[in-house]
């Protein structure tokens, strides 16, 4: 066993969720602080069209990243249960498939999005003024996309066997990579979307590498040679498709629920385009306390579902929920109090921060209840029960964000404090679904037939 493998299925929960969802908190602070960097610099040092082009070539890519996500959530849903189980055989085949099937993926999405780029643009109204921007940064985005996948598909292996510390140091020093070329490129040589893109992909490039050196030094269970790889099976293939698709479908169409509220601020002109990307990036660093407990939660419930512990699973989400809450409540109130402090971190614009302060004064209202819908989702997740939460996720998305953003903003005539109800909206809806079906106790139902075998 390597050292850094934990058995999550025994000890105190708190103590073990607080130790694990710690670094993976953290760890996704500094993944957001990619984008965010490059929001700040081209912000302070380049035009709103360039930052309204980061804004929307990032949704887009953004998308890209959710679909390997979702695959990447049912190998660490699977090596949790196996590691639950001590099924070693299974954790192996499972990880050499994994990385087959997102190289073959990695490739395939890099060129087929490539040739989209143009029409993908032009179908989601950008600004004339920011197209050229949004192009350049979606394209060397997406030829980054190989790296992208790499890092989380080695993060989710390593956190499925109880490790969420060194993802954050292999992230931490990627990020440092990435302000000090989005500095050079864009402050300095003045590259705008394009500097931004090319310093982003450059650093998860070396997020990427430094965790195959480490893994491959320290008694990793897959050795990356060419023989690991040949433990590639049909049967996890089947496995990881038939957890991870759904949680895949699920956060691309929340992604693309998301992109249609940029589309429907494209509208409103460039400056709104542009707030709305700065609310964006504040509001990914506002619900990372729940995405974080969320991703620990699947972690150590998986783990002890695959041993057999159910009300332990229970227990550990009710207590993520609790912790995820309190800090959210004082996120919604620091951005309550203080929305203008908040906005002029992206520029000093008077229209620009007063279309930020429109939006957020409504969608700030999603910080209440995400939280707890996501640590619902995290269970479910670590049981296997991915396609309730495929289902919950494009209801909510589908049914009730894109309708009520539309509703609210545009027949009602709200603007952008209507579009931006539409985010807590979805949320309600999605955590009443959760509450029934978690009352119902089927999530204990077993989907993965074959974790005690082999063991």
């Amino acid at each position: 066993m390597a050292k850094f493998e934990k058995n999550l299925s025994e000890g105190n929960v708190v103590k073990q969720l607080i130790l694990f969802s710690l670094p993976v908190l953290i760890s996704n602070i500094i993944q957001s602080l990619y984008s965010t960097v490059d929001m700040l610099i081209v912000g302070n040092f380049a035009t709103e069209a360039a930052m309204s082009g980061v804004n929307i070539g990032g949704q887009v890519s953004f998308i890209i990243t959710n679909m390997v996500f979702g695959l990447s959530v049912g190998a660490t849903v699977l090596i949790g249960q196996y590691k639950g189980a001590e099924n070693r055989r299974g954790i192996q085949e499972v990880i050499a498939t994994l990385l087959v099937s997102l190289l073959v993926v990695a490739v395939a999405l890099t060129v087929v999005m490539i040739a989209l780029a143009e029409p993908i643009l032009s179908a989601i109204n950008t600004p004339k003024e920011s197209y050229n921007e949004a192009k350049r940064y979606f394209i060397i985005s997406m030829l980054g996309t190989i790296f992208i996948f790499g890092y989380n598909a080695l993060s989710a292996l390593m956190r499925g066997l109880g490790d969420s510390k060194n993802p954050l140091i292999f992230v931490a020093i990627a990020c440092g990579a990435n302000v000090v070329l989005d500095y050079i490129l864009v402050a300095q040589f003045h590259l705008d979307a394009a500097g931004a893109a090319i310093a982003t992909v450059v650093s998860q490039a070396i997020s990427v590498i430094l965790c195959i050196i480490y893994l491959a030094k320290n008694n990793f269970i897959f050795d990356f040679s060419i023989k690991s790889f040949k433990a590639f099976s049909k049967k996890q293939l089947k496995l990881i498709l038939k957890v991870g698709i759904p949680t895949s479908i699920q956060n691309v169409a929340s992604g693309l629920s998301f992109l249609f509220l940029t589309t429907l601020v494209n509208g409103f002109g460039v400056m709104a385009s542009a707030a709305v990307g700065a609310v964006g990036k504040l509001n990914g660093f506002a619900i990372l306390p729940g995405v974080a407990m969320s991703t620990s939660i699947s972690a150590m419930s998986a783990q002890n579902i695959g041993a057999g512990k159910y009300k332990r699973a229970s227990h550990t989400m009710f207590t993520g929920a609790a912790i995820a809450l309190g800090i959210s409540i004082v996120i919604f109130a620091l951005v309550g109090i203080f929305p203008e402090a908040c906005m002029r971190m992206f520029g000093d614009d008077p229209e620009f921060i007063k279309c930020g302060v429109e939006y957020i004064k409504s969608f700030k209202f999603d910080y209440l209840t995400a939280p707890i819908f996501f640590c619902f989702n995290g269970l479910f997740i670590g049981s296997g029960h991915t396609t309730f939460s495929l289902v919950n996720g494009i209801l909510s998305s589908v049914l009730f964000r894109i309708p009520a953003s539309f509703l609210f903003g545009i027949v009602l005539n709200w603007g952008l404090t209507g579009v931006g109800l539409g985010a807590p909206a979805a949320s309600i809806a999605a955590l009443i679904l959760c509450i029934i079906f978690y009352t119902t106790g089927r999530w204990k139902k077993i989907v993965i037939h074959s974790v005690n075998q082999d063991a």
